[in-house]
C-alpha cells in the first residue's frame, strides 16, 4: 500500500510540476481538479489515446502550442481596458494623441478634440477643421445625454439651380466650415486644458509630418485626377506632382501654420490675465470673424466659389437634446436633426423590438431579414421628412414613437422581403404633422454619392463620454483647399447629404444645413453609461449602429466582439429618397451561404462584397463593476488606447 501511495504522489507532483505545461490554458484548471483527485494523466495526443483505450484531457497540449488555440474566435482584436480614461479613433495616431491628454490631465472633450485634429492629418479625405460632424455627451455629473451639432449650411450665395455635380466636388461644392466652433464647445464644456495643449500633437504632424498609411496612398492614387485640379490640393497630396507612396512622409506646413495662429490668439487673451473661456473664445473668432474668415473670403471669390465671410459670421455650433428612444429597456441617444442617422437607429431599433430577435442565432437568415425589412421601413419615412429643422417641420416625436413603431412594424412579414415601402402619413400620430410628400420622379442624375467619414469615442477617470462621428463629406470634401489655410472644406451638399428632387424638403437651399447621416449613439441602463459608440459609413452608419446595438444587447457579445461581426448594409437604387427605389443587401462574404441563400430565397437582391467592408465602428462597454473596455474596428486602421 505505502508503495502504492508514494506512486500516486509521484504521478500527482509530475502532473502539477511537469506535465501541466502540457495542457491546454483553457483546461489547465480543470486538469488540476483532477490531479487533486489523485488521477494521473499523462500528455497524450488525442489519436494515441484513442488508440491504446487511455482516457486524456482534450486536448492535452502546452499552453503556447500553436494547437492549443482555438479554431474559432470571437474576436480578433482585443478589447482595450482604461481604468483613467480610453480613447478609440480611426487611426493610431489620433488615438494616441486622445491618450496624451489625459496622461496630461485632460478631460473627455480634450482627450476628444486632440483626437479629432490629428485625424486632419492623418485620416485627411474624411476629417477636417473645416468639416462638419455630430457628438453625444453623457455629463456623468449631470447625469445627462446631450447632442452637440456642427454641420455647416449651404452658403447664402448659392444657385439651387446649378448642376448637381457642382455640388460634388470643386470650390462651388464647400459649404460652411462647422468643425472648428465643435471642438471649441467641447473645450469650452467638457475640457481642462488650453487649446495649445490640446493640439499640440497635429502642430507637431503636419509641421514634420507622418507616414502615411498605404489605404490613404491608394486613394489618393485613385483620386489624383481630382486632386490635381487645384493647386492649392495638389501641393499637399501630390508633392512633386507625384502620389506618394505607402509610408512616404507626407505634411502639411500651411496647417500647421493655422493651427499656431489660432493658438497665437488664445495665449495672447491668456497673457493679458484673461481667463480660459474668454481666450477659447479668441481662438474661435479669429476663425470665424477674422483673418481665416477673411482669407476664405478672398480665395472663393478669387476662383468663383460661393463661401464667403458673412457665412462664418452667421455660423454657430448647437447643443441640443438627442433624439431618443428604449430599447428592451436600454435607453438609447443619438443625435438629432440635422442627421437623419439618429432617428435612423432608434426608429430601426423600434421596429424590431417586437420581435423575440434573441432565440435567433446571430449571422442566421430570419435575424438579418428582420433587420433589413426595419431598415427599409425606418428610410422610406426619413428620406421623406428629415430636413433642416429651421427650414421645414419635421414629426420626429411621431417618428419615434412607439404606436408608429408597432402599427409600421406590423408591416414587416417575417417570411417574405417587401418592396420598399411607400411614406407613412404621420397626421395619424400628430395632426399637426406634415402631409405625406408628393412622390418624385427620376432625373438624369440622380444616383446617391459616396461619403467619407472618421468616428471617435473617448471616456474620461469619471466617467464622461464623448462620441463623434465627423467628415468633410465625400472622400477630400470638395477638393479644394482654401488659399494658404492649408485645409479642405465639407462638400456637404452632395446628392445624398440632399435630395436630388426640388419637391422634397432636403433640396439644397441657401442658408440650409444639408442632412448628414452621422449619428453617434450613447447608450444607458439604469440612468448609467452602459455603452458608446459610432461608425463611418455614408449611407450605412444608421444600419451598422442599429446591428451593433442588438449584437450588445440583444446576444451579450462584448464590444469588441459586436464590433467585428460580419455586417450587411441595404444599398437602395438609385437612391433612398425615390419611391419604389430597389433595394440590395450586400452581406459581408463571411456570412455563410447558406444565409445568402436563405435570403434570396425570402424575396431579397443580395450578394457578398468583401469580408470587412462596411463601417468602422469605435465603442466602449460600461460595466457594473467600472470597468470601461474599448473596442476598435479591424475594417479600417483603428485603434483603442487605454491608461
Amino acid at each position: 500500500m505505502k508503495k502504492l501511495t508514494e506512486q500516486s504522489n509521484a504521478d500527482r507532483n509530475k502532473l502539477e510540476h511537469t506535465d501541466a505545461h502540457c495542457l491546454d490554458r483553457r483546461k489547465f484548471l480543470t486538469a488540476g481538479a483532477i490531479a487533486a483527485s489523485g488521477v494521473a494523466v499523462a500528455c497524450v495526443s488525442p489519436v494515441d489515446a484513442a488508440n491504446s483505450g487511455v482516457a486524456s484531457l482534450e486536448p492535452v497540449r502546452p499552453p503556447d502550442a500553436p494547437e492549443s488555440g482555438d479554431l474559432n474566435v470571437a474576436a480578433h482584436r482585443v478589447e482595450t481596458p482604461g481604468p483613467r480614461g480610453v480613447v478609440t479613433a480611426g487611426h493610431p495616431l489620433a488615438a494616441s494623441a486622445g491618450l496624451r491628454m489625459f496622461m496630461q490631465g485632460g478631460a473627455a472633450g480634450d482627450a476628444a478634440v486632440a483626437t479629432m485634429a490629428v485625424l486632419n492629418v492623418v485620416e485627411p479625405w474624411a476629417s477636417s477643421i473645416a468639416g462638419n460632424g455630430f457628438a453625444t455627451v453623457y455629463d456623468k455629473p449631470s447625469g445627462q445625454v446631450r447632442a452637440l451639432k456642427f454641420g455647416g449650411a449651404a452658403p447664402f450665395a448659392l444657385d439651387p439651380k446649378s448642376d448637381p455635380k457642382a455640388f460634388d466636388w470643386g470650390v462651388k461644392a464647400a459649404t460652411t466650415p462647422g468643425a472648428f466652433d465643435g471642438w471649441i464647445e467641447l473645450l469650452r464644456k467638457h475640457g481642462r486644458l488650453s487649446l495649445g495643449d490640446v493640439i499640440a500633437p497635429v502642430i507637431d504632424l503636419a509641421r514634420n509630418g507622418h507616414p502615411i498609411d498605404p489605404s490613404i496612398a491608394r486613394i489618393i492614387e485613385y483620386m489624383q485626377g481630382r486632386l490635381q485640379m487645384h493647386p492649392t490640393t495638389a501641393e499637399v497630396f501630390l508633392p512633386g506632382g507625384k502620389t506618394p507612396k505607402p509610408r512616404q512622409i507626407l505634411t502639411n506646413e500651411n496647417l500647421a501654420r493655422t493651427f499656431e495662429s489660432l493658438v497665437a490668439e488664445e495665449q495672447k487673451v491668456l497673457a493679458g490675465g484673461g481667463d480660459r473661456d474668454t481666450a477659447l473664445l479668441a481662438a474661435r473668432e479669429y476663425f470665424y470673424n477674422g483673418p481665416i474668415a477673411a482669407e476664405l473670403d478672398r480665395f472663393f471669390r478669387e476662383v468663383g466659389g460661393w463661401v464667403r465671410k458673412a457665412d462664418l459670421a452667421a455660423y454657430n455650433a448647437e447643443w441640443a437634446d438627442p433624439v431618443k428612444t428604449t430599447y428592451r429597456g436600454y435607453e438609447v441617444y443619438s443625435t438629432p436633426l440635422t442627421s437623419r442617422g439618429g432617428l435612423e437607429v432608434c426608429m430601426q431599433a423600434n421596429l424590431v423590438e417586437r420581435f423575440d430577435v434573441s432565440s435567433l442565432k446571430p449571422g442566421s437568415t430570419q435575424l438579418l431579414h428582420l433587420q433589413a425589412e426595419a431598415i427599409k421601413h425606418a428610410k422610406a419615412d426619413i428620406y421623406a421628412y428629415a430636413a433642416d429643422p429651421k427650414f421645414a417641420d419635421v414629426p420626429v416625436a411621431a417618428m419615434v414613437s412607439k404606436a408608429y413603431a408597432a402599427d409600421r412594424g406590423a408591416m414587416i412579414n417575417p417570411s417574405l422581403a417587401l418592396p420598399f415601402p411607400e411614406v407613412t402619413d404621420f397626421r395619424r400620430y400628430d395632426p399637426s404633422a406634415p402631409a405625406p410628400p408628393v412622390s418624385a420622379t427620376r432625373t438624369p442624375d440622380d444616383d446617391a454619392r459616396y461619403s467619407d467619414t472618421t468616428s471617435l469615442t473617448v471616456v474620461d477617470e469619471e466617467g464622461n463620454t464623448i462620441v463623434v462621428t465627423t467628415t468633410l463629406g465625400g472622400g477630400f470634401g470638395a477638393g479644394v483647399i482654401a488659399g494658404s489655410t492649408g485645409f479642405l472644406l465639407n462638400n456637404g451638399m452632395r446628392l445624398g447629404s440632399t435630395s436630388p428632387y426640388e419637391d422634397n424638403v432636403n433640396f439644397v437651399a441657401p442658408g440650409q444645413i444639408p442632412i448628414l447621416n452621422n449619428s453617434p449613439v450613447v447608450v444607458m441602463n439604469n440612468s448609467k453609461l452602459w455603452a458608446a459608440f459610432g461608425t463611418p459609413g455614408g449611407e450605412t452608419i444608421g444600419q451598422s449602429e442599429f446591428q451593433v446595438l442588438m449584437s450588445l444587447i440583444d446576444h451579450g457579445m462584448g464590444i469588441q466582439e459586436a464590433i467585428e461581426a460580419p455586417r450587411f448594409a441595404v444599398k437602395a437604387d438609385p437612391n433612398f429618397y425615390l419611391p419604389g427605389a430597389k433595394c440590395f443587401l450586400q452581406l459581408e462574404s463571411r456570412f455563410s451561404s447558406q444565409c445568402l441563400s436563405g435570403l434570396k430565397a425570402l424575396g431579397h437582391m443580395a450578394d457578398y462584397v468583401g469580408p470587412y467592408a462596411i463601417g468602422s465602428i469605435q465603442g466602449v462597454r460600461a460595466y457594473e463593476n467600472g470597468a470601461v473596455m474599448a473596442g476598435a474596428d479591424p475594417r479600417r486602421m483603428a485603434m483603442a488606447a487605454g491608461w
